[in-house]
């Protein structure tokens, strides 16, 4: 039986010079890793784990296999800015999405900006305002036990949103897994499709995005058809999600989507208990290792309900800004957030942290 490997950081360092230089930069960011862990598995299970050092890892390279060299390459990848619209999205410092919800029953707002355009234009003004780099506009709510939504009635939701945040100049996603959808929205303003059943739910979305040009975030979640949050049975629940991204991204590039236009999203809260979830966050770094963008989502999530005593959705800020920071920390190039404001506000803090530290030349040797 032939192993898998996987090349997971796991010690990161707030600079190069506290390390002497021998750290590796992930994704072209402001994160960087000094030891790493070679993992094998061999039928979903782990049979063999080793640790290196930068040096070490560099010296063992060439008697690895190619997928490790090949993950090594990747995990150092510089990805290009995105191009939206007139908007330039930079991958090398985090950037903060906003959240539209234009449905009755979002598990985070209640619907509070479907049925007055006013609101919903107002939220949108301020998250804009408050330094969201793009606002990704969803008609259908995909929390556990949702109703599955009528095409007619989510293009009648999201379109008129759209096109008045395309007329404000703003970069736009389109939170969709209908191709119809999809097409109009783009056509409408949007520029960027963002897939919960990463291009699964319809066969003829991985075409249409193909013809349209334009990112795609591809996102995990172990369910077919309208239930994504099923068969959330994992041997690790870690690798596994590795392994599923890397098969998306595999069939997007071969049906013809260009790499520089793939983002990734291991779909936190999908199909996934709160310790799965945990971990999944706890080894954020290991997903530079598919080469790729990565989105995170994780506001107002109920793990952070069920980690603070079953807060209710709009009582979780405290825990969607440390989670957006355990995010930063792990290098995440996109944080998809209810609360814009103060997680731009954290970003700034984090950039002012990691500015400090690769400025701070007392750890250089001697």
């Amino acid at each position: 039986m032939t192993s898998t490997h996987y090349l997971r950081p796991i010690a990161l360092t707030d600079s190069p010079q506290s390390e002497e230089g021998d750290a590796l930069r992930l994704a072209g960011g402001l994160v960087y890793a000094s030891r790493f862990a070679l993992i094998a598995r061999e039928g979903g299970k782990v049979i063999a784990r080793s640790r290196y050092s930068l040096p070490e890892l560099r010296a063992a390279l060439p008697d690895l296999p190619d997928t490790v060299r090949d993950q090594f390459d990747n995990l150092q990848r510089v990805h290009a800015p995105l191009q939206l619209g007139a908007r330039t999205i930079r991958l090398d410092q985090p950037a903060v999405m906003g959240i539209l919800n234009l449905t009755p029953d979002s598990f985070s707002d209640g619907g509070q900006f479907m049925d007055d355009p006013e609101v919903a234009n107002a939220h949108a003004a301020k998250m804009l305002e408050a330094g969201a780099a793009l606002i990704d506009v969803g008609g259908e709510s995909t929390r556990p036990g949702a109703a599955e939504v009528w095409e007619g009635d989510e293009l009648k939701r999201v379109i008129p949103a759209i096109e008045r945040l395309a007329a404000a100049g703003a970069a736009i996603s389109t939170d969709t897994r209908r191709p119809a959808v999809m097409e109009a929205a783009l056509a409408a303003g949007a520029h960027l499709i963002n897939d919960v059943s990463a291009l699964r739910h319809d066969p003829r979305s991985l075409e249409f995005a193909v013809r349209a040009g334009v990112p795609v975030v591809l996102m995990h979640a172990p369910g077919e058809g309208d239930n994504l949050h099923a068969d959330g049975d994992y041997s690790d629940v870690v690798l596994d999600v590795f392994d599923w991204l890397a098969a998306r991204r595999d069939a997007a590039l071969a049906a013809g989507i260009p790499r520089e236009k793939i983002l990734l999203d291991p779909g936190l809260g999908f199909g996934k208990s709160v310790a799965e979830n945990l971990l999944l966050l706890n080894a954020l770094p290991l997903f530079h290792a598919l080469g790729q963008p990565l989105l995170v989502g994780s506001s107002r999530k109920r793990m952070i309900g069920a980690l603070s005593n079953e807060a209710a959705a709009h009582q979780r800020l405290g825990g969607s800004v440390a989670l957006a920071v355990k995010a930063m920390d792990a290098g995440m190039q996109v944080l998809r957030v209810h609360d814009v404001p103060e997680t731009v506000q954290a970003v700034r803090v984090w950039r002012g942290l990691k500015d400090a530290a690769l400025t701070d030349f007392s750890q250089l040797a001697p």
